[in-house]
């Protein structure tokens, strides 16, 4: 299979202006996400999609690949889908610009072992929280699954609501996914439902029209970057890996 990994960078975020260029240990933070994504093995290739020139200069400037894209795109996945009518892969694999501590180990486990390139196949990781505060923080998204692995709900509040008992760990959302071609023309021409209107995520998109969307336990570190102040953690985070030499 041909496997391309594509760093959707756009310029507008409301919360972070000019987000994939806020500096991370001296270097912009798509750098870091770019660096991580280039020593996946599995990629033939590693493009940044963007709509901005600003951008593209930047990273051409480090050796990335760049794909211009539209600016009116309202979602990462409508990005890609767009880059998958420019670049023909099997399988497309999303790291968003906003997951600079996502390593290679993780980013692989998106991809599945055995694929027919022409199926329709979505997934994406998703990890164990680390402190019982973030589960009840809106800015993060938390996960419930089938035993399969399959996407049931996603939402901004604590779900599932531990009634019951106490004995459940709390999934986390992870910024990389993997979609075959026709996962993406199936989310290009599928109207947004009410669901994804409310909480604001396009898995939804899948998960309203009853198609299945695997979200796969990393078991990684994910400190993705909503506002400045996100950036110490990471940093402190890189510093412990000894990355900022």
């Amino acid at each position: 299979m041909k496997i391309i990994g594509v760093i959707p960078a756009r310029r507008g975020s409301s919360r972070f202006f000019n987000k994939p260029t806020a500096k991370i240990l001296g270097k912009p933070m798509i750098w870091w996400v770019y660096k991580h994504s280039k020593e996946v093995k599995e990629f033939d290739e590693v493009y940044v999609a963007t709509d901005s020139d600003e951008i593209k200069e930047l990273c051409e400037g480090f050796g990335a690949k760049v794909v211009m894209t539209s600016p009116d795109h309202d979602t990462a996945t409508e990005r890609l889908h767009e880059v998958s009518t420019k670049i023909d892969a099997d399988l497309y694999v999303m790291v968003n610009g906003d997951e600079p501590v996502v390593m290679p180990d993780a980013i692989v486990k998106c991809m599945p072992e055995n694929l027919n390139p022409d199926d329709f196949y979505v997934s994406n990781l998703m990890t164990d929280f680390e402190n019982p505060v973030e589960v009840v923080d809106a800015t993060n998204l938390k996960i419930v699954t089938n035993k399969d692995g399959i996407a049931l709900f996603i939402s901004r509040s604590p779900i599932p609501y531990p009634k019951g008992n106490m004995n459940y760990h709390y999934h986390k959302f992870v910024g990389v996914g993997a979609f075959t071609k026709k996962a993406l023309e199936y989310y290009h021409n599928t109207e947004r439902g009410e669901i994804e209107k409310i909480e604001e995520n396009d898995s939804f998109r899948f998960i309203e029209n009853r198609k299945d969307i695997y979200y796969i336990n990393a078991h990684c570190k994910s400190l993705s970057v909503d506002t400045p102040k996100d950036i110490v953690a990471v940093e402190e985070y890189l510093k412990t890996l000894g990355l900022d030499k």
